[in-house]
């Protein structure tokens, strides 16, 4: 009895602060933003709406919160609403980027191509450089069978935006449908050091091994896009690669490439290296210089070429292929301004 007479004073005083909290524990929207996202990323959306609403009953017109309730509505496949939530707020001056992504994604996964090109006019001219909405206006414009409006949007993005992959990888695939064979080599590489693990990298991986396949197949027999009058990087790029036509002529496999694509780096930077700077060249003259070269062919068209001898390499060279892919990962790629070449 002694006891609990001491302990009764101090379970009031806690129960009495526990009243006065409220049901949100006191959370800061910044705090239930970041729950709610994180019950969308785990796909339960039920809770996300639950903690979005919480948030907005404190700040009813926050656009990040509004953005996320049209997206969610959107990953639940409930488009008509996701387009009733999201249309005010492209109207307001605070709209930013997201927000027109998001809105982008709900009007193509309804099929309305019109609201969508003239939301991207809009958010074009709002944000004038902006990478990821100029390489989405550019796949809109594409599937609406204007390929070439297209690939200026995403031209325009590289110029504007040089670290943002989408621009590189729709670029690339544009150059090499049209047979343009340095353009589709050197961007498809530059997006592959931009965006290195994803569905799309796979995929350019294998376009990447076919376009120096194709570079090597004399003009006479090859697929040509019209003639036009190629930069000068674009011709000191071909002429330098060309240098190793005899190489190539029984064929194109990984260990070939190697050799191709080495002494290709070390004649660059004898030449055209100096007037032509770009950082996705450099990055593989510094792999030459630190070791991890081989290994870094292996990854970028080893799986692409053949499969099996891939795996036989990757068992034989473990600690090379560790080796690389811990630098790999941990690197930060960027492309600077200036470096895509397309005019000197």
């Amino acid at each position: 009895m002694p006891l609990l007479k001491n302990i009764l004073p101090l379970l009031l005083t806690l129960a009495t602060a526990v009243c006065v909290i409220p049901a949100t524990g006191q959370q800061s929207v910044r705090q239930l933003r970041e729950t709610a996202l994180a019950f969308q990323r785990q796909g339960d959306y039920a809770n996300t709406l639950l903690v979005l609403g919480t948030a907005l009953q404190q700040e009813p017109k926050n656009i990040e919160l509004l953005t996320d309730l049209s997206h969610t509505f959107y990953l639940q496949g409930q488009y008509a609403r996701a387009s009733d939530a999201v249309r005010p707020l492209l109207d307001r001056e605070d709209a930013d980027e997201r927000t027109f992504q998001v809105g982008g994604n709900i009007f193509k996964a309804m099929g309305d191509a019109a609201s969508c090109e003239k939301m991207y006019k809009k958010a074009i001219k709002k944000f004038p450089e902006s990478g990821v909405l100029l390489c989405e206006y550019g796949e809109i414009l594409l599937s609406m069978k204007e390929p070439a409006k297209a690939f200026a949007l995403w031209e325009r993005g590289i110029l504007s935006d040089p670290s943002h992959s989408g621009n590189y990888y729709h670029a690339s695939k544009y150059h090499y449908f049209r047979g343009e064979k340095v353009w589709s080599i050197v961007l498809a590489e530059t997006f592959l050091s931009l965006e290195s693990y994803s569905v799309r990298s796979a995929e350019i991986k294998e376009q990447l091994l076919d376009s120096y396949k194709r570079f090597f197949i004399p003009d006479a027999v090859s697929a040509q896009s019209e003639p036009r009058r190629p930069s000068p990087f674009e011709e000191a790029f071909r002429s330098t690669l060309m240098r190793q036509a005899p190489l190539a002529s029984r064929g194109i496999d990984v260990n070939r490439l190697i050799m191709i694509r080495t002494r290709f780096i070390l004649d660059w930077y004898q030449g055209p290296g100096t007037r032509f700077p770009h950082n996705m060249i450099e990055q593989q003259r510094q792999m030459l210089r630190d070791g991890h070269y081989e290994s870094y062919n292996q990854w970028l068209f080893g799986a692409a070429s053949n499969m099996t001898e891939y795996r036989n390499w990757a068992n034989m060279h473990e600690q090379e292929l560790a080796s690389f892919n811990l630098y790999w990962r941990k690197r930060v790629f960027k492309m600077p301004a200036g470096q895509y070449h397309i005019g000197n």
